[in-house]
């Protein structure tokens, strides 16, 4: 569903990304581990389009996205990509309600479905009573859950999560954590997480392992581990 391959970025002087492999099964939770600075967030803005490889193919539920430019691309990671940031990003002004529709109207969807869609995700995550309140009157976790049907709203590929349970503490974490099993089963939702945390990636159905740039081993749940690419 997710094809990577020959994934290099550099910023001036520096390789971050030496050429990376990588392969993500539809319906899989996968997480991204490693030092800081191994280039975990770089590959996952580029596969998420918010940034763009110095080399190699990114091809995402088919579509090469080096051949997208403009309103495309645009259109494309609106539709076919969610996001979830460790710090919520939901709009002040608005209610929870309406963060969550905002993806839906950028589509083109109408108010009643994006309506009726959102109070679905909301009521699924959880927290349909609190749809009327605006973030600063919302918990840490109320806000991540939000954030996360927001990102769910225009049914992606794939949900590219960057830490998101980092700024929670740790009964809400566990229940953000439960909670991207229980959309994978619900909904067989894709989801590629970056994070530091131990527990969380213990219970990925995958951890890619990386450092200075390379990956360097994969992991199973079961316990089963590969090597995947060698250091340069």
């Amino acid at each position: 569903m997710i094809e990577l391959k020959g994934i290099t970025k550099s910023f001036d002087t520096l390789c971050v990304l030496k050429g990376i492999d990588l392969c993500i099964d539809k319906g899989e939770v996968v997480s991204i581990v490693g030092p800081s600075g191994a280039g975990k967030t770089t590959l996952l803005q580029i596969m998420g389009s918010l940034d763009k490889p110095d080399s190699g193919t990114v091809v995402l539920d088919g579509v090469d996205m080096n051949t997208l430019r403009g309103k495309e691309m645009a259109h494309f990671r609106n539709t076919k990509i969610g996001f979830v940031f460790q710090f919520h990003q939901l709009l002040p002004e608005f209610t929870a309600l309406e963060n969550v529709m905002i993806p839906a109207f950028i589509a083109g969807r109408s108010e009643k479905d994006a309506r009726s869609s959102a109070l679905e995700l909301l009521r699924f995550m959880g927290v349909e009573e609190r749809a009327a309140h605006k973030p600063n009157e919302l918990s840490g976790g109320e806000k991540q859950r939000v954030a996360v049907a927001r990102a769910l709203i225009n049914h992606p590929a794939v949900v590219l999560a960057d830490e998101p349970s980092g700024s929670l503490d740790t009964k809400n974490k566990e229940e953000l954590h439960q909670l991207f099993f229980d959309l994978r089963d619900r909904f067989g939702q894709t989801f590629v997480i970056v994070t530091h945390d131990e527990t969380l990636a213990k219970i990925t159905d995958r951890t890619i392992h990386m450092q200075d740039g390379l990956i360097l081993n994969e992991s199973f749940m079961n316990g089963m581990s590969m090597n995947n690419q060698k250091q340069e």
